[in-house]
């Protein structure tokens, strides 16, 4: 093997780099910690010392390297505004031989363009790239080997700023690795999404695909069609409703939230993501997903409207582009030719994505095109649009991506898939060979929730949490190897239908965001969970420290119970994400603190109690308390029968489900739940003995997109030879509640007269959905789950 000598003036460490940038370095000797770089480098090795930071360090670059330039800029920026330190900047030329962070470039053949190497010595740190973009991930990596608070937007005080002696060389293993933010269904300010943009630094990701267009609004000017944002960029204001709960605009009624970018927004904003080395990838949604377009522009639409832009969620997506009008493709080629000109980045998003086709069948326009074109029907129409669009922007010298539904109907030459379904378009494509982008909507879907919904705000549904993303592979392993050289790697998605500002947005996207990060840069063979959340642990200290809203649902404890009815108890078991080892539980009503009793192994309950616990890094607690009733039943179910019809989901569970000792979660596509729609839930539940019966629980959802309400009340009942009832006890709820977030509310009915074999059931239907949800006058369902006997 061929070694090259690294001499760095200044520096009395030597580091040995091979031509593949592989390093060899001599052991730790100190028994300090690792370095915790997010994410995880190449190669890392710790040398004796630390390096000290003053007012007094150089900063050393070729000033005539604009490239460069750009890297050592926001360096020293970050550095400023947390140490309040003014560096002197240096040239090559005259740059002092201690006390210095130099910057080098090396050639090409050496190291990759985003490659880097960090030394840090006693008395200087080098740090070395083949271009700008390369420079500045090594400067983040430096950053990090700096207490936290060097992220702080504001001067932190009584900091030491020192960096562990470490030599670093790293190499990407994607070339595509990003973050899509939707600015459509919640807008959000320019200064924010150039905030966005430093998040995507942060994690050393490069591509900021950016959703600027869809039903619900558009986001970008364009000069050629002013009532796209005159019109297009704004509905009418129903953010105080679930995003599926909202009715449509009423004639007359002002839409009044939105918003837009002007073109010179746009370019402020490319020029910013430019100075950081990160490529835009805009998406202009076509041919569905354009109701804020036809509210605009109706000619361009099968039916010519009217239209009006959806408040919030919409389904199916019916009201697309007119494929068989020669305007429409004018209007797109027009539309796309000013957006070219703003962003000058390889990709142009085109969408592509649940275009319902019923339109289109009636069209005669279409049904001609269809026709003209030899084609077999309206996924070949499809085709012919995306191929049509993919030749406007070919002719703009730009490529086409689009979600994997542009694979219906065949794929244009050239197409780029942003695979979301899952992995099969990807493959599909790969196998094609097309080039692929991995978002699955099971590992990259950031606005689904991050831990158990019933103790986190609201989200669109499903479950990603912060281990699952860690454990994603992006390539799959039934690719050959030259199918798998399509794989240009993979990206987090933000859409915001339930994320109205950047609080919310940063809480769903942090820590996701290091997770993905790593998976996009970390070659596969040095990623280890356990090891990253040793390394996420400093991380967490970095976005408090630069004031990010990070979630920290990974040290959120969970409260699960197994019953055992026969025993009468109740096992209990607590848990986080993070494997916390200090959790703290109380069962008394007080709030859990760092001496409350420690929890080691899972512990039995006698009785309904309600637990509150919290885990803890000493005496910080790392995340909120946790609150859990825990209902113990006194009585086992022999039978119980359902005397209201069930619903169909419902009536092929049963209502065994009812008491088989398991909970449901507030998602209504759990299966543990069964319910009725537009009456009451009568349940007749025989104990097989008579018994003395104190009170009865019931758990019921409330979850209004999916038209579920609470029970007003719930009556129970008691008889000895189950034809003869008595009433035992009532409880009162409140019902049609506009609260957004699903959740579940256990209605506990203490009886008065509580002796019998049978208990009767009843909870009262919560009526028509009210006026203010769009399926106001619809049925309602009433959804239960447990029966507790207590």
């Amino acid at each position: 093997m061929q070694f090259q000598q690294l001499f760095v003036i200044g520096l009395t460490a030597m580091a040995f780099v091979t031509s593949s940038g592989a390093v060899t370095l001599r052991a730790d000797t100190t028994g300090a910690l690792p370095p915790a770089i997010i994410p995880q480098p190449l190669h890392v090795a710790v040398a004796p010392g630390f390096f000290t930071l003053d007012r007094r360090t150089a900063v050393v670059h070729a000033e005539n390297d604009k490239e460069f330039q750009a890297a050592v800029t926001a360096f020293v920026h970050t550095l400023r505004s947390s140490t309040g330190y003014v560096l002197p900047l240096c040239d090559v030329a005259g740059a002092p031989g201690t006390d210095i962070i130099r910057f080098i470039r090396i050639p090409m053949d050496s190291l990759g363009a985003e490659d880097y190497r960090v030394t840090v010595r006693t008395h200087a740190i080098l740090i070395e790239a083949a271009s700008g973009r390369g420079a500045l991930y090594g400067a983040h990596s430096l950053l990090q080997l700096f207490p936290p608070a060097v992220f702080s937007p504001g001067k932190a005080t009584g900091v030491r700023w020192t960096a562990p002696c470490v030599d670093v060389a790293d190499a990407p293993r994607y070339a595509w690795r990003g973050m899509m933010l939707d600015v459509v269904r919640h807008f959000m300010p320019k200064e924010f999404v150039k905030r966005f943009i430093d998040y995507l630094v942060m994690h050393k990701m490069n591509t900021f695909h950016w959703h600027l267009t869809d039903d619900q609004g558009w986001r970008i000017q364009i000069l050629a069609y002013p009532k796209l944002t005159d019109i297009g960029a704004w509905r009418v204001d129903r953010e105080d409703r679930h995003w599926n709960a909202r009715p449509p605009q009423l004639p007359g009624e002002k839409a009044t939230y939105g918003g837009f970018y002007t073109q010179d927004d746009i370019r402020d904003v490319v020029r910013y993501a430019a100075d950081h080395f990160i490529t835009i990838v805009p998406e202009i949604e076509m041919p569905a997903h354009v109701s804020a377009v036809l509210s605009a522009y109706p000619e361009y639409s099968c039916t010519g409207g009217p239209f009006t832009l959806p408040p919030g969620g919409l389904w199916p997506i019916t009201d697309i582009l007119c494929a068989g009008n020669d305007s429409t493709f004018v209007f797109v080629e027009n539309v796309l030719r000013e957006v070219t000109a703003l962003f000058p980045g390889t990709y142009i998003h085109i969408g592509g994505d649940e275009a319902d086709k019923t339109e289109w069948k009636r069209c005669p326009k279409c049904q001609a095109r269809i026709r003209t074109e030899g084609l077999k029907d309206e996924a070949q129409l499809q085709s012919y649009f995306t191929t049509r669009v993919e030749r406007i922007l070919s002719g703009m010298h730009r490529r086409l991506l689009g979600w994997d539904e542009i694979i219906e109907g065949g794929l244009p030459p050239e197409a780029t898939v942003m695979s979301w379904r899952g992995v099969a378009g990807g493959i599909h494509a790969a196998r094609s060979g097309h080039d692929v982008v991995m978002s699955p909507t099971s590992h990259c879907y950031f606005d689904y929730y991050q831990a158990d919904p019933r103790w986190e705000p609201i989200a669109i549904g499903g479950y990603v949490p912060l281990e699952k993303v860690y454990a994603y592979e992006p390539t799959p392993d039934s690719l050959t190897p030259a199918e798998s050289m399509h794989i240009l790697g993979t990206q987090a998605n933000l859409w915001t239908e339930f994320i109205p500002d950047p609080a919310k947005l940063e809480y769903m996207a942090f820590p996701r965001i290091a997770a993905i990060a790593e998976v996009g840069w970390s070659s596969r063979d040095r990623r280890a969970y356990p090891d990253f959340l040793v390394r996420l642990d400093r991380q967490m200290a970095r976005y408090e420290a630069a004031g990010i809203n990070a979630s920290r649902s990974i040290h959120a404890v969970t409260i699960e119970e197994s019953i055992a009815v026969a025993s009468h108890q109740a096992l209990v078991t607590l848990a986080t994400q993070a494997g916390a080892t200090n959790i703290r539980y109380t069962l008394d009503r007080s709030t859990p603190g760092p001496t409350s009793p420690l929890y080691t192994a899972p512990f039995p309950l006698t009785h309904s109690t309600t637990i509150r616990a919290a885990a803890f890094d000493g005496r910080r607690r790392l995340a909120p308390v946790t609150l859990r009733r825990v209902a113990v039943p006194m009585h086992e179910i022999a039978s119980m029968t359902c005397v209201s019809p069930l619903d169909s989901f419902s009536a092929q569970r049963g209502s065994t489900m009812l008491f088989d000792n398991r909970r449901g979660h507030p998602n209504h596509g759990d299966t543990e739940w069964v319910g009725v729609t537009g009456t009451d839930l009568v349940l007749l539940v025989d104990l097989g003995a008579v018994a003395r019966v104190k009170q009865v629980t019931v758990g019921f959802l409330h979850e209004t997109a999916a038209l579920i309400f609470l029970p007003p009340r719930v009556d129970v009942a008691v008889s000895r030879d189950g034809q003869s009832f008595t009433d035992a006890g009532t409880v009162r709820g409140a019902s049609l509640q506009r609260e957004k977030r699903p959740f579940v509310k256990d209605y506990v009915v203490p009886l008065r007269k509580g002796t019998g074999r049978y208990l009767r059931i009843t909870a009262q239907s919560p009526g028509p959905v009210p006026e203010w949800h769009k399926r106001a006058g619809s049925p309602s369902h009433l959804v239960t789950d447990e029966v507790i006997i207590e």
